[in-house]
């Protein structure tokens, strides 16, 4: 585990995170991954993470999200988690994924057409308990909201 991810994941789990980071590190996200073409995610630097285009639920309008994510390496996609740090509402783009489920990824610098599926039942199931091995902040996130926290796989197309 690289230097500092255990108190970034201490830090990553209280209540003050959950209302400060979804201001402020999506939009450093976005600009750091602007200037440098797509080759660096900031946060990427403690898990890895994708931007995501997809198409507004409303709007249609392309929409990009910086999302950490888990990578699967037996299938060459991504398992994306609605957590919203633990906050009531579903994040917007879990929305837009369920309304416009083709999508894409930029990934280490290259953009890649996928396809996304919310995961239900065992294969959620399954993947949750991959989830909270991979960020254990995640179960803290869950146990403070009454919603359940989407899950989703993204494939590439």
């Amino acid at each position: 585990m690289p230097p500092g991810v255990r108190l970034m994941q201490k830090v990553s789990s209280t209540r003050t995170f959950a209302k400060v980071a979804p201001h402020f590190i999506p939009a450093m996200d976005r600009a750091v991954h602007r200037l440098t073409r797509g080759k660096v995610l900031l946060s990427a630097k403690m898990l890895p993470g994708v931007i995501l285009t997809v198409r507004g639920a409303k709007s249609g309008l392309a929409r990009r999200t910086p999302l950490a994510c888990m990578p699967e390496e037996e299938n060459g996609g991504w398992v994306l988690v609605g957590s919203n740090f633990g906050r009531p509402g579903h994040p917007a783009w879990t929305g837009n994924l369920l309304a416009h489920p083709e999508a894409e990824v930029s990934w280490r610098g290259a953009d890649i057409p996928v396809r996304a599926r919310l995961l239900s039942g065992e294969e959620r199931a399954e993947v949750w308990a991959k989830a909270l091995k991979f960020w254990p902040p995640y179960a803290t996130y869950q146990a403070r909201i009454d919603r359940e926290i989407r899950l989703f796989r993204v494939t590439r197309r």
